[in-house]
């Protein structure tokens, strides 16, 4: 009973710290179309999850989680707020390999580098190139492994 309800105590409290961090969901278009979500993790790093489609015929699936550090933080405008960010992750990805039966699971490391304006509104836009390199199947995945990608999220 004791333990039940310390990890009841534990649950609430990491819910109750994640709600009080500043947070962005959003779309990211680079080598396909995904669904993106920002956590910051009180400073200014913050962690990216992103899950959506490589390429567009919709035969390729992956899920990558970024570590991101915020390397600079410019002042260039007098509204908004700008930030250079990059880190590294990990990646998950479920492909139709042409000539083979079924769909191949590649497991791998990724990058992030990227550039991010955030507007007064809570209306956030980024560039960023994210580097992948994935193993599976006896094979390196190299579809996409240079992904350039313009992100539209909302920040609240």
């Amino acid at each position: 009973m004791k333990r039940t309800f310390a990890v009841i105590v534990a649950i609430l409290g990491l819910t109750f710290l994640a709600s009080a961090q500043p947070k962005a969901v959003g779309v990211r278009i680079g080598n396909g179309i995904d669904l993106s979500y920002e956590q910051c993790l009180g400073g200014l790093n913050f962690l990216e999850f992103e899950g959506g489609l490589d390429g567009y015929n919709g035969n390729n699936i992956h899920l990558d989680g970024v570590y991101n550090f915020m390397i600079a933080t410019p002042d260039w405008t007098s509204a908004g707020s700008w930030g250079f960010y990059g880190g590294p992750g990990a990646g998950l990805a479920i492909v139709n390999v042409p000539d083979s039966e079924g769909a191949s699971v590649f497991a791998g490391v990724v990058g992030n580098l990227g550039l991010e304006y955030t507007f007064n509104i809570p209306l956030q836009i980024s560039l960023d190139l994210r580097p992948r390199l994935m193993f599976g199947n006896n094979n390196v995945w190299t579809d996409g492994i240079f992904s350039f990608g313009i992100g539209v999220r909302y920040a609240f």
